[in-house]
């Protein structure tokens, strides 16, 4: 069966969507960006009516995802997830996922690798922990190996835990500061061997600095 279009009319709430028109009557509505090629007096069959409504319906869906990655970065599989949630087919939501990967919108390598940087310097912790934070978000573990090998080895991130954590222990004794600061370090993930190196290593260093700064 053939149908003429009669009208195409955007949406008063929603101008990136257009309601399409039938004969004289509504019909049924489109992303503006699926409706671009069609025009009023077009004669469409229902097969390709169901062919406009699929592509519409992946559409949605890309534009649901280009939402959820705008907001902060996404691994592929919270996409993923997200849009299973929102009842996407499984093959609908790989060719989104396709579009997105092909826009260079997500990129799992570039994903693991911020993220890495981000904890290295605003809150540090071992690297099997920052892997197993990766491998929840469902990075391939692949990519989790070679963006963790990448980034700073241990020693270096505990240290920089532990100096950004000092002046609110430094004032304790040693046993009280050793004790919360291996608490600390070991909430993050790191071995007993690193952390007893460093919280030696932090309180010397402290403690000179603060005999220094009482002789200026």
């Amino acid at each position: 069966m053939e149908q003429k279009i009669t009208a195409i009319k955007a949406q008063k709430k929603n101008p990136n969507r257009v309601n399409v028109y039938l004969d004289g009557e509504y019909a049924f509505s489109l992303a503006r960006i699926v409706a671009a090629w069609l025009q009023v007096g077009q004669v469409i069959s229902d097969q390709k009516i169901e062919a406009l409504k699929k592509q519409d319906g992946e559409e949605k869906a890309f534009q649901r995802a280009l939402l959820m990655t705008g907001h902060r970065p996404r691994s592929e599989q919270e996409v993923r997830k997200k849009l299973e949630g929102l009842g996407y087919s499984g093959e609908l939501i790989e060719r989104v996922l396709a579009r997105l990967r092909q826009a260079e919108i997500l990129n799992d390598e570039r994903f693991a690798r911020e993220w890495i940087e981000n904890r290295s310097v605003f809150r540090p912790r071992s690297r099997w922990m920052m892997a197993t934070e990766l491998r929840y978000k469902g990075i391939p573990e692949e990519v989790i190996q070679k963006t963790v090998e990448e980034g700073e080895e241990d020693e270096k991130l505990a240290y920089d835990a532990a100096r950004k954590r000092v002046y609110r222990l430094g004032n304790l004794s040693w046993e009280e500061f050793r004790k919360k600061m291996s608490d600390y370090l070991g909430r993050r993930g790191f071995t007993y061997e690193t952390i007893s190196n460093v919280v030696r290593q932090v309180w010397s260093e402290f403690q000179t600095e603060k005999a220094a700064n009482l002789h200026e």
